[in-house]
């Protein structure tokens, strides 16, 4: 029984260091590229200068300072590239960083309450002493029946399976099996984050009355889920790309106002900032 009772701690404890170290990585790669753009960006500057310094003088040097000129040209062209591609690079491993952060959240959550939850009221009758043993002249009760519990292991798979599908670029796949998730375990820790999931497929798939659809639900169904300062943004994101910039803004100020520190809400901010 103590096995049993360390397992989910166990399991608790591998589940802070995978995610710690995916996250470590992430930050790794994230210093690695930004310190490859500052590097670029002097380049850059450099080029800019030398730009600069040769057309004052091209009247006077003829066809030789034009080609010098172009190539110069040609070398920025190449160098504002590379730092588009990067800057894209930096902003994707960002957000896989804070969606890899978040899942695992929910994760420790689910096992938290898997460690911190009571046995049932007749199985707790059940285990006191003397409980179930044959008393004079009365032949001993039956063991109560206990409800049946849903498996954790099966649960887990089923919600890796559907992030999985996410992961990997399969947005209506993963719309398909986090639908069904919430279906099969609609009292599951894991529920919120599946709806937020879903929503994000739909994003994805650019259905973003669906998307916004799917986050509202989030917001309503469970209000105290972490999830929701995102939720918002997905929303208020969702309104700028069908270019209903009114309704945006309001709801980057609702998020500001109920979420100020959140990570969402900063971003919100910044936002609200670039609108004005």
């Amino acid at each position: 029984m103590r096995r049993l009772a360390l397992l989910p701690v166990l399991l608790l404890a591998g589940v802070c260091h995978a995610g710690l170290f995916t996250d470590d990585e992430a930050q790794a790669r994230i210093t690695d590229l930004q310190k490859q753009n500052a590097v670029l960006q002097d380049k850059l500057q450099g080029l800019d200068a030398r730009l600069a310094s040769q057309e004052q003088t091209q009247r006077g040097s003829g066809l030789d300072t034009l080609s010098q000129i172009e190539a110069v040209r040609a070398d920025l062209a190449k160098l504002r590239g590379q730092l588009e591609e990067q800057a894209h690079e930096i902003e994707t491993t960002q957000k896989r960083q804070h969606d890899l952060y978040v899942d695992l959240d929910s994760r420790l959550r689910l096992l938290e309450q898997r460690v911190a939850a009571p046995l049932p009221s007749a199985a707790v009758e059940e285990a006191k002493p003397g409980k179930g043993k044959k008393q004079a002249g009365k032949t001993a009760p039956s063991a109560p029946v206990v409800p049946a519990v849903e498996d954790p292991v099966a649960e887990g798979k089923a919600y890796d399976a559907a992030f999985n599908l996410f992961k990997m670029g399969n947005y209506q796949g993963a719309l398909a099996a986090f639908q069904q998730f919430i279906q099969t375990y609609p009292q599951s820790p894991l529920a919120p984050s599946s709806q937020y999931w879903i929503g994000n497929s739909y994003f994805n798939l650019r259905d973003f009355t669906s998307a916004i659809s799917s986050q509202q639900t989030l917001i309503s169904q469970y209000p105290k889920s972490p999830k929701v300062p995102d939720a918002m943004l997905n929303i208020a994101t969702c309104q700028q790309n069908m270019g209903d910039n009114e309704a945006a803004k309001k709801s980057l100020e609702d998020l500001v106002a109920r979420f100020p520190l959140s990570d969402a809400g900063e971003k919100a901010r910044k936002r609200l900032a670039a609108m004005k």
